[in-house]
């Protein structure tokens, strides 16, 4: 997978050479760029954001840099598809993270101040595909949160870059499991500050662990995100 990423704070993408994405990278698996979108801009002060028509506070990212950067990173021939953090966005959740692991080239734009100017947007989806992405019912000041946690729950879902691909069915939101969240998980050693692990887990008895664990997983989901849950 190719990643290109454009912002004007291009040290916020350091961790990507981090843990299993960093890993994926050296690997071959993975390659991006990421680039500063002042780049774009022409001016002496480098002037990516301008009042907005209309009033009101803040600033609106001008179009022009935006326009430029696509047509220096956008191959007609094979476009990637556009990916834009913001809070106005479809929610991101684990089936959108399987549908954008599948392909082979994203783009993010990372917006700030106020957002984009919406012809940006309106261009550009007849160029690629666009997906406006919320991470949730909240703002950021701007979408390179947003892009890296985005990156590292797609990044995580191509093929060899998680070590036991079964980690990836029984966790929370598993496509390939039933949806839940995940069941509570413990280690060694049995007892702990007065508080010991669940004795089926000691059992060795497989079944009966598998039961208990897809038990617990309910009760979480229903406790914590009933929504999650298939219907009675």
């Amino acid at each position: 997978m190719r990643l290109d990423i454009v912002t004007i704070f291009p040290d916020y993408f350091a961790p990507l050479e981090l843990s299993l994405v960093g890993k994926a990278h050296a690997s071959g698996l993975l390659s991006w760029g990421v680039h500063d979108l002042r780049d774009w801009a022409h001016d002496r002060h480098r002037t990516v954001d301008d009042t907005p028509y209309g009033g009101g506070a803040g600033m609106v990212m001008k179009p022009e840099p935006w326009g430029e950067a696509f047509d220096a990173l956008v191959d007609p021939d094979d476009p990637p598809t556009l990916i834009v953090p913001t809070p106005s966005g479809e929610p991101f959740r684990q089936p959108v993270a399987h549908e954008l692991a599948a392909l082979p080239r994203l783009l993010f734009a990372c917006g700030r101040y106020e957002g984009i100017d919406a012809r940006v947007m309106e261009h550009a989806r007849t160029r690629m595909p666009v997906r406006e992405l919320s991470l949730g019912d909240y703002v950021l000041n701007g979408g390179e949160v947003a892009a890296l946690a985005i990156i590292e729950a797609v990044v995580r879902l191509i093929p060899g870059v998680v070590g036991n691909p079964e980690s990836l069915v029984e966790e929370s939101y598993s496509v390939a499991g039933d949806g839940t969240l995940e069941y509570p998980v413990y280690t060694k050693p049995a007892s702990w500050r007065g508080l010991d692990v669940p004795p089926v887990l000691l059992s060795g008895h497989h079944g009966e662990v598998a039961r208990w664990r897809r038990e617990r997983s309910h009760e979480r989901t229903a406790r914590r995100r009933p929504d999650l849950l298939p219907p009675a």
